[in-house]
């Protein structure tokens, strides 16, 4: 039997990246998967990898910044499989352009972050707000949400999508909080530097190769570490897990800032 036998799971922002791993690994374990994106195209083409497969999946494109569209997500997956007990708030805005103009808040224009927050905050607000009433009609569900190490530390760019993905932080919190006792779970997944597209094309080599010397493992992230853990969220395997916060970072917030140089010289933080 597979771990989601008898669910039926939304994953958004799975036309790629992260998304269509997740997508594709909950329907490899039984669930039967809405792949919703915006790229519709893109949806439909991992929905009928799944199909090939073996697996159970429609395609809904949907901007998850637009309640309307939000509202059809969700109606497709109950009008398609009956109910609902998964959702993995996944879809991000982290196309190059956008993170090319994601500066200092001093440099920061409002369109930004405006957009930033309609669909990195408001966009899982709409999909949880849709989404639990369907669950508790179900008999409960589990809520997956993105966050990213962005929203835990600081940096000198990123300003608008770290305090979006910080609100997200909050809103699994609250959402875990007013829903539980009707068997509705919300964690957030956090993120460290994951090998996606949208990765590979916005952070400079230079750059990938800075942060997995600041991993504790030797390597990047890639888009089955996440998805992995999205998948055991899902399931009934962490039925007594809601309210939190877990990075999947390599354990790249582990540890103190000099960890890098010292791994690099061989030098210790106290005379020998």
């Amino acid at each position: 039997m597979g771990r989601l036998d008898g669910k039926v799971a939304i994953v958004t922002g799975s036309a790629s990246g992260i998304g269509k791993v997740s997508a594709e690994t909950m329907a490899r374990e039984g669930a039967k998967v809405v792949v919703a994106d915006r790229n519709g195209p893109g949806a439909e083409e991992v929905a009928a990898g799944i199909r090939a497969a073996g697996g159970t999946a429609v395609a809904c494109r949907a901007d998850i910044a637009e309640e309307a569209q939000v509202v059809a997500m969700i109606a497709a997956a109950i009008d398609e499989f009956g109910s609902l007990q998964v959702l993995h708030n996944n879809a991000a805005l982290t196309d190059a352009s956008m993170h090319a103009k994601d500066l200092t808040v001093v440099d920061l224009d409002v369109e930004t972050w405006d957009r930033s927050m309609a669909v990195n905050a408001r966009g899982a607000m709409l999909a949880c707000k849709h989404a639990v009433p369907r669950m508790i009609a179900a008999g409960g569900g589990s809520i997956i949400n993105t966050a990213s190490n962005q929203a835990l530390a600081g940096d000198l760019s990123q300003t608008a999508y770290a305090a979006a993905k910080g609100a997200v932080v909050t809103l699994t919190m609250s959402v875990a909080t007013a829903f539980g006792k009707q068997n509705v779970r919300c964690n957030t997944i956090s993120p460290g530097a994951i090998m996606t597209p949208s990765l590979l094309a916005a952070c400079p080599p230079e750059i990938q190769a800075v942060i997995e010397q600041s991993n504790l493992v030797p390597r990047l992230g890639l888009p089955e570490d996440i998805a992995n853990l999205a998948l055991f969220l899902a399931s009934d395997e962490s039925a007594f897990i809601t309210g939190q916060t877990i990075r999947c970072d390599g354990g790249q917030l582990s540890h103190l800032p000099h960890y890098a140089y010292l791994m690099s010289t061989g030098t210790t933080t106290t005379r020998k």
